[in-house]
């Protein structure tokens, strides 16, 4: 029920906010670039080896996880992923 006044008037009435400003990201033009290297190549290698042979070729860092392991999904530029169970990498990707 309203009592007839204007809308703005009534103390009854609330206006509707604003809708959210949504703000646009730029471009990002200076990421660091990954190695030029083929993360399957790590696939069926000892864990402690792969590592040494990734950070020798660029990979500023490597992330050794168990199988099925909860991590973030964020892309890091220059990071590997590891997937080892019994010792022995299973998977490997970028990011």
């Amino acid at each position: 029920m309203t009592s007839g006044a204007p809308a703005g008037t009534d103390p009854a009435y609330r206006a509707r906010p604003p809708p959210p400003t949504v703000a646009v990201m730029a471009p990002l033009t200076n990421l660091p670039k990954d190695p030029d290297d083929d993360p399957e190549g790590y696939t069926g290698l000892p864990a402690g080896p792969a590592a040494e042979r990734a950070r020798e070729r660029g990979w500023t860092d490597v992330r050794t996880l168990p199988p099925g392991a909860i991590i973030t999904m964020e892309y890091r530029a220059g990071r590997l992923n590891f997937e080892v169970e019994d010792g022995v990498v299973r998977r490997s990707w970028k990011g």
